[in-house]
């Protein structure tokens, strides 16, 4: 991957989306987008990276999480299904992973000094 570019794997209920349960699956069609980020999310993938979609949502949610996607005016080009439920993440790679928490509002990312977790050497 070219220097400079980014793999974004951005979640959608309660990030670009209100939140809306697995269990209320009709929600998902008229649920409010999240301000902000649509236009974010677009200039990142103008800019040249790579946006996907990692969504606790089921693969039977495809067709109605891709309408909203594209009705929204959204640019990405995937999505990855059936993300655990529950939160407290730990991804674990041989690559460099750098964690976004996301606060409620989408602005440009600065760089910060946080805590985190390694394995020993």
């Amino acid at each position: 991957m070219p220097d400079g570019i980014n793999n974004f794997l951005i979640d959608i209920d309660g990030t670009v989306s209100e939140d809306v349960p697995n269990e209320e699956p009709e929600r998902m069609l008229t649920c409010a987008e999240i301000p902000g980020a649509k236009d974010q999310i677009n200039k990142w993938y103008d800019e040249g990276h790579i946006i996907y979609f990692f969504t606790s949502r089921l693969e039977e949610h495809r067709a109605y999480t891709e309408q909203w996607l594209h009705e929204k005016d959204f640019k990405w080009q995937g999505i990855i299904f059936g993300k655990p439920r529950g939160g407290n993440y730990h991804w674990i790679d041989d690559r460099s992973v750098r964690a976004t928490r996301f606060f409620g509002k989408f602005t440009e990312l600065v760089e910060r000094d946080k805590k985190i977790w390694v394995f020993e050497e």
